[in-house]
């Protein structure tokens, strides 16, 4: 008794039989071909779904090659995709500024002024300033942390104010 080569694969008994035929197998194919880093399951399920969207133009006779063909374009199509991700992974972007080179420069040489005035504070006020200042610390907390009372602390950081002003051009933070 043989079947009709006409008959399409839309009747869901006929589906799920080849499902259960050709799954596993289908699975196994890409699995050795591809790896499981591509997902070979998700392929064999959205392979299978292209086959019931096209369950009337394919017979089952032609079904096992409509599946091997699609499951391996997939998988062939996620391998192009992940090489371009990979390529804009590694690809840094051009940092643009519209700073010019000499304000770059000068931006760098203050910088490094800035970094010896701060070295020629003394401990003290360097201290209490960069507590101040980089880390946010309020002057009570500053006093807590360095066993002092808030009016020292209060000077210190007035003192490197004083200093910082006097030593740099144009000096303000707030």
């Amino acid at each position: 008794m043989k079947k009709d080569l006409r008959t399409d694969i839309c009747e869901d008994s006929i589906f799920r039989g080849l499902y259960e035929r050709l799954a596993d197998g289908l699975h196994d194919y890409l699995y050795y071909k591809y790896g499981e880093r591509l997902d070979p399951t998700d392929k064999t399920q959205e392979a299978f779904i292209k086959l019931w969207e096209n369950c009337k133009k394919v017979t089952p006779a032609k079904a096992k090659s409509f599946l091997y063909t699609v499951a391996n374009n997939l998988m062939l199509n996620e391998v192009k995709h992940q090489k371009v991700v990979l390529k804009y992974q590694n690809e840094k972007p051009n940092e643009v500024t519209h700073e010019s080179p000499e304000f770059l420069l000068e931006k760098e040489e203050y910088f490094k002024k800035y970094q010896e005035v701060l070295a020629s504070l003394t401990e003290e006020q360097r201290t209490a300033f960069l507590l101040n200042k980089a880390e946010g610390k309020k002057h009570g907390e500053i006093a807590e942390l360095l066993g002092v009372t808030r009016k020292v602390v209060e000077y210190r950081i007035y003192s490197a104010f004083k200093v910082l002003k006097s030593e740099l051009k144009g000096f303000n933070i707030k």
